[in-house]
């Protein structure tokens, strides 16, 4: 069969070359449009489901939302694991599914389920939806908007900009899924009531709810035919602005004089009840970004296509505003290539320099490099077929030497043949093709059944399940199907090449390289052969001393790898408040410019949870994206782990009370994803008493922080959050003739009641009510 293949080439070369030719087309197309990223995707398929309800507290939110859902989510298919987090206004619900389930389909059985538990959760409490179809690498590129100097936007103002004029436009850009804001004040039409007013006009909360949405609507009232036209009939009251919200009649007094809501309170623009916030390099609060990679796509080229229209969308900004990028996967990604595009070239350059060093013939090396870029284009090809990634890993592993062994024995044996009937009748060009096939046919069979050996050895690698097969079965794919490219070159390609361009007077003699090592060889070989006992000892002993170094040797799962920036985690007490978060962050930032100022270039605080709540904290968490400077720039430090190490002391000088976790960007999200913590290994505790369970905790924490290298070692806060319960008391209530949703809307106002909606051309904001700060802030009131 083998011998039929050379054959067959060797009668049809032009046709192998041109299917050459078009594997050359294939292959560079293949690898131009191949996803690309640094690192593997390690991210499980998993369905997030997010319920946003700013009026519950967290008991409340296990109770009347996460339940209903995770309970109406139980029971579908491939389902591996389903696991909930409920915080303050915000369910948090995991569907993890097996590995190989189509995304789209296991979206699809969640948006079936969900339909179902709507139903199940009580009127105004929140909708279940969907998070974006990422996974852990799809935070592709972060961004501030900032204001220039000498202009005087506000937090607000531009977090307006953000989500009415930036985000649209880049959610267009094909590979993007969503752009996640956080930072900043989310703007609204409030009616700040005073609860003297209100009783003084003896009107209720009720009453001045359904007012303002009474009063702020459209309605359409067909058309009227007037002689031969018909005209559309449209009654038109929304709300526009503010003084169209503080002129609305609530009721009025009994000589008739109109009560309107700027007669209850005071109507101004105010920010959203916030759950996170965003601040950088210590100037303060900023108002951030991320964009968001829908899942598959190639990271590299959407990066760009992101930078590219916001460079567009900055020529549309109102004035004193721009875009200020602060990371861009692209960056790394690039550094990633241009680190195995270094390896593989120099690997490929080295090899081609010992193929002309030991055939002794620059037309065989020239012939047997060309197998290098013809299997690694082959490769490219499958993987773009297979839809396997690049990476790291999967173009790490390339093996020019093992790939090149059959091209170098296809050629080493046509160039010996060649050279046993030079100056007979080799010199024809008929007999002189006789020749290549009959030395391609006794060297074939070796050369493939070598080369499947190999392969059959990397099989079981593709039969690795969970996080381990998302490492390595890419490596595996690739090594093996540049193996097999070359394979196949080797037996076609290369004896067709053979044929052409091999010079027809050719010598088969050893090159100078080949002599020098067989002179230092033979002796050495016949003295071994003449003393085998001291040889056999000898080698015995190296083993054994091998042996005992490498029981010493740490082991890891794979190397680490160096995004090039540090993320950390910063978290406090349970109880404590967003503007106090906000003011040790700014802290945090200014002491890490300030001591560190030839190290780090940018400092970045993300408080509490974003718009779309994918990671969910607390107020009391802050995620701190800490971007250094290029290390030939470093003065004090020789790497990372020094500067991380120098970086937890002072901190801990200068900040005493918090705590604090080091990680790098990737490595911390993907780490969450995986199994919901942000740790190299994680332990869950389960039972039905909160107590006990942070007791347990703390008592394994104890015991873990004894095991040596582990480091970071903390158990998650179980209580601690502080409460102002408003608890009914019926009896009480009806003595004064109310009922308990009176009451509720009392304690509903403290946070914002929204009652509308109140659209600035395609823009809309919400409009609520809310208790003014002056009552707000003062508890005795």
């Amino acid at each position: 069969m083998i011998q039929r293949l050379i054959d067959l080439s060797l009668d049809n070369r032009f046709a192998v070359i041109l299917l050459t030719l078009v594997l050359v087309g294939l292959g560079t197309v293949s690898m131009l449009n191949l996803p690309v990223d640094a690192v593997p995707d390690l991210t499980n398929v998993q369905v997030l489901v997010l319920t946003q309800s700013p009026g519950l507290g967290p008991v409340e939110v296990e109770q009347f939302i996460t339940f209903p859902v995770e309970t109406s989510l139980s029971g579908l298919p491939r389902v591996k694991e389903i696991r909930s987090l409920s915080l303050a206004g915000l369910s948090n619900i995991t569907v993890v599914f097996e590995d190989g389930t189509d995304i789209y389909w296991a979206r699809n059985l969640v948006n079936e389920r969900l339909q179902e538990a709507r139903n199940n959760i009580p009127n105004g409490m929140g909708d279940p939806e969907m998070g974006p179809i990422a996974t852990g690498l799809g935070e592709i590129y972060h961004f501030e908007v900032r204001a220039k100097p000498g202009y005087d936007h506000s937090v607000m103002d531009l977090r307006t900009v953000l989500e009415w004029q930036i985000a649209p436009q880049l959610r267009s850009v094909p590979g993007v899924i969503e752009v996640n804001t956080q930072g900043g004040e989310l703007k609204t039409y409030e009616v700040q009531v005073d609860p003297n007013k209100l009783h003084n006009f003896d009107i209720s909360l009720t009453q001045l709810f359904e007012s303002l949405r009474q009063n702020n609507a459209n309605e359409g009232g067909g058309y009227i035919v007037h002689g031969d036209e018909q005209q559309l009939v449209r009654g038109e009251a929304l709300v526009t602005e503010l003084e169209d919200v503080a002129t609305i009649v609530v009721d009025s007094r009994a000589d008739g004089t109109p009560i309107m809501v700027r007669d209850l309170g005071e109507v101004r623009f105010a920010p959203m009840i916030r759950y996170g916030a965003a601040t950088r390099d210590g100037r303060g609060e900023a108002v951030t970004a991320t964009v968001m990679l829908l899942m598959g796509e190639n990271s590299r080229i959407v990066a760009r296509h992101v930078d590219d229209r916001i460079r567009e969308i900055e020529g549309t900004l109102p004035a004193g505003v721009y875009i200020d990028t602060f990371y861009d996967r692209t960056a790394l990604v690039e550094r990633t290539i241009a680190t195995v595009q270094e390896n593989i070239t120099g690997g490929a350059v080295l090899v081609i320099i010992m193929l002309f060093l030991l055939l002794g013939n620059w037309r065989a090396g020239l012939i047997v490099a060309a197998s290098i870029p013809l299997s690694a284009l082959f490769m490219f090809t499958a993987m773009h077929l297979f839809g396997v990634p690049a990476n790291l890993m999967s173009l790490g592993a390339l093996d020019f030497g093992i790939i090149v062994d059959g091209s170098v024995v296809m050629v080493e044996q046509i160039v010996r043949r060649l050279s046993q009937v030079r100056g007979l009748e080799g010199d024809r060009g008929d007999n002189r093709l006789s020749v290549v096939r009959a030395a391609g046919g006794e060297v074939g069979r070796p050369i493939l059944f070598a080369g499947m050996v190999v392969v059959i050895v990397f099989l079981p690698i593709l039969s690795l399940q969970g996080i381990e097969g998302k490492m390595f079965r890419p490596m595996a794919f690739s090594f093996m199907s540049a193996l097999v490219g070359a394979l196949i070159m080797s037996v076609t390609v290369i004896p067709v090449m053979a044929s052409l361009f091999l010079a027809r007077k050719i010598s088969d003699k050893e090159t100078w390289l080949v002599r020098l090592c067989k002179r230092g060889y033979g002796p050495l070989l016949r003295r071994a052969i003449a003393l085998p006992v001291p040889v056999v000892i000898t080698a015995v002993a190296i083993f054994a001393g091998s042996v005992l170094m490498a029981w010493q040797f740490g082991a890891e799962f794979i190397p680490r790898l160096d995004e090039g920036d540090i993320a950390m985690e910063g978290y406090r007490l349970q109880s404590v408040s967003l503007d106090t978060s906000i003011r040790l962050s700014t802290e945090i930032e200014k002491t890490l410019l300030g001591e560190f100022p030839d190290e780090v270039q940018s400092v970045v605080s993300k408080i509490g949870r974003a718009e779309i709540a994918t990671d969910p904290m607390g107020v009391n968490r802050s995620d701190i994206f800490v971007m250094l400077k290029p290390k030939s720039e470093w003065k004090r430090f020789d790497d990372k782990e020094e500067l991380v190490e120098a970086m937890e002391e002072t901190l801990a000088d200068r900040i005493p009370g918090q705590g604090f976790g080091f990680s790098q960007p990737i490595e911390l999200r993907v780490q969450e994803l995986i199994a919901g913590v942000r740790a190299d290994i994680g332990v869950s505790i389960y039972g039905d008493d909160l107590t006990t369970l942070s007791r347990t905790a703390d008592e394994i924490v104890r015991v873990m922080q004894q095991v040596p290298g582990a480091a970071d070692v903390r158990a998650e806060q179980l209580g601690g959050m502080a409460y102002l319960r408003v608890k009914v008391k019926r009896d009480q209530i009806a003595r004064y003739g109310i009922n308990a949703r009176d009451v509720l809307d009392a304690v509903a106002i403290i946070g914002g009641h929204e009652v509308g909606q109140v659209f600035e051309g395609q823009q809309r904001f919400t409009l609520q009510v809310r208790l003014g700060s002056a009552w707000r802030d003062n508890v005795e009131s």
